[in-house]
């Protein structure tokens, strides 16, 4: 259990710099278990604390742990340069929280995207030694033949690489459609080993990381949610 003042549990929680949450407290938009307070020196338990800013409820978190359902044309980039970074679809005092994206989808990529404000929590999910599978569905230009498969499940050989990466697993879900298990992570990997397989990706779509799946959260594209325990336990290899 620890004990914070109002205005450092505001700042905590992103809502800006302690000065700015004094002035909210002392204007009466916050309240704690359905009553205003106006003192921000009064102090409450974190554990489990309940408070409303504006109206509108949170549930203190010490770091924040969310899925998001990533749509086309969003950069998984705190300064994104050509298209809207996927922080846009998180409520505002999020980025003050300092939550990234953990690894990257291209701006074309959809699919299940992590973010957290917990830096030993993106570390462990994005390092190579951790060998947690990642899920893609691609849509390929050409038709998937029994040789591409065979050819991804093999290992092809990219220019940068020292040696051939090879897919965990790869099925024919349809004629232009394949699933491809990787845990590398490389940089553009499914469509350059598709391109070295002699295909060409058209569209592609994280399904799945570890055990959790896009399909069992249940979130349309643009949507976001906060992780249980449950669901970040299936975040495994």
């Amino acid at each position: 259990m620890s004990k914070s003042t109002l205005d450092r549990i505001l700042q905590a929680q992103g809502f800006g710099a302690r000065k700015w949450c004094r002035n909210l407290i002392a204007e009466g938009e916050v309240s704690v278990a359905g009553e205003t307070v106006t003192d921000y020196r009064r102090e409450f338990e974190t554990d489990q604390l309940v408070f409303s800013v504006y109206d509108e409820e949170w549930l203190y978190r010490e770091h924040l742990y969310i899925a998001l359902n990533k749509p086309v044309d969003y950069e998984c980039s705190r300064k994104p340069s050509h298209h809207p970074g996927v922080l846009s679809l998180l409520p505002e005092q999020f980025s003050h929280r300092d939550v990234q994206p953990v690894g990257r989808l291209d701006h074309d990529t959809t699919g299940l995207l992590l973010m957290s404000d917990d830096g030993a929590f993106i570390h462990a999910q994005s390092s190579p030694k951790s060998h947690i599978p990642k899920v893609y569905v691609a849509t390929t230009h050409a038709p998937v033949t029994d040789e591409l498969v065979s050819k991804l499940l093999g290992g092809v050989k990219l220019n940068d690489e020292p040696a051939p990466l090879a897919a965990l697993v790869c099925n024919r879900l349809d004629e232009h459609r394949l699933e491809i298990v990787l845990e590398q992570g490389k940089y553009h990997q499914v469509k350059r080993m598709l391109a070295a397989a002699g295909n060409h990706c058209e569209a592609l779509n994280r399904a799945q990381i570890g055990q959790l799946t896009l399909a069992a959260l249940e979130l349309d594209e643009g949507e976001w949610c906060y992780l249980s325990t449950e669901q970040m336990a299936l975040l495994v290899a």
